[in-house]
């Protein structure tokens, strides 16, 4: 069972999809993503472009982020994201879009310092979403991007796209790998 680890809402147990439709980062890549980005959540602004039940968002509201625009393209899935910003009570923080992730990134007019992309696997969508965001400006000077992907090289080897972000860490849990961008500033050479 998803529970919210640390923060205000320390304890919460949160309501996933049934079925294999929705697959849940794991406790485990959780709790590591988290505590490598512990000290940096403070008053982001967080964008979750495939929401799935808001697990990642939800956690980053309860330890310091100033508020979460949750996507998700399933009407399935944003019921239970909503259900699941009820039980934490951050309905002031959270913006739920029932959206494709392009859609929704070019209806929001937010720039955003922290962004999660955790698509189904077998789409291969972190690198069209990189784009997605790169195109539309939604990326704040120093955005962190946590990418959760079946394959190491985010990028899908397009080299411009690699040129706009720091791989600061890409870790391996089960099948899943975790990977961890900063995004370079437009005014570094």
């Amino acid at each position: 069972m998803m529970r919210i680890i640390t923060g205000r809402a320390r304890g919460t147990h949160l309501l996933t999809l049934e079925g294999d439709a929705t697959r849940p980062t794991s406790e485990r890549a959780k709790e590591a993503v988290f505590s490598m980005l512990q000290f940096e959540l403070r008053d982001r602004r967080v964008l979750d472009l495939f929401a799935g039940s808001g697990q990642m968002s939800l956690e980053a509201i309860s330890r310091g982020a100033e508020s979460a625009v949750l996507v998700d393209a399933s009407p399935r899935a944003v019921e239970i994201i909503r259900k699941n910003i009820e039980k934490t009570h951050f309905e002031n923080e959270c913006t739920v879009l029932c959206a494709d992730y392009a859609d929704a990134v070019r209806r929001t007019s937010s720039k955003f310092d922290l962004i999660i992309l955790d698509p189904p696997y077998a789409k291969r969508l972190v690198a069209p979403a990189l784009r997605a965001l790169l195109a539309a400006d939604r990326l704040a000077d120093g955005a962190i991007i946590v990418c959760e992907s079946a394959e190491e090289n985010v990028f899908e080897s397009d080299a411009t796209l690699a040129e706009q972000f720091a791989v600061r860490k890409v870790a391996k849990y089960g099948a899943a790998y975790v990977t961890i961008l900063d995004y370079k500033e437009k005014n570094d050479g």
